[in-house]
């Protein structure tokens, strides 16, 4: 999945939706997921990405929200 602003979501992604903070925990669309939130549990949504917000936890994204803004990327590790 892309952001509105075109870059690619990746797994460690910090991002705000609206007044909300979050960061992408899996992304189905790359076969990426975290330590805390594998692919044994997520993988059966299929496509998208999971974020997790300060607001309401983990919220599942088929597309992205028109409101979704990329602030920075996860270090490499």
């Amino acid at each position: 999945m892309k952001y509105p602003s075109g870059e690619q979501a990746r797994i460690g992604d910090q991002i705000t939706i609206g007044s909300w903070k979050g960061t992408i925990v899996c992304s189905m669309d790359d076969d990426q997921y975290s330590v805390d939130h594998p692919k044994t549990h997520w993988a059966y949504l299929g496509r998208g990405v999971m974020v997790l917000t300060d607001a309401a936890g983990l919220i599942h994204y088929k597309e992205p929200d028109h409101e979704m803004v990329f602030v920075s990327r996860a270090p490499a590790s």
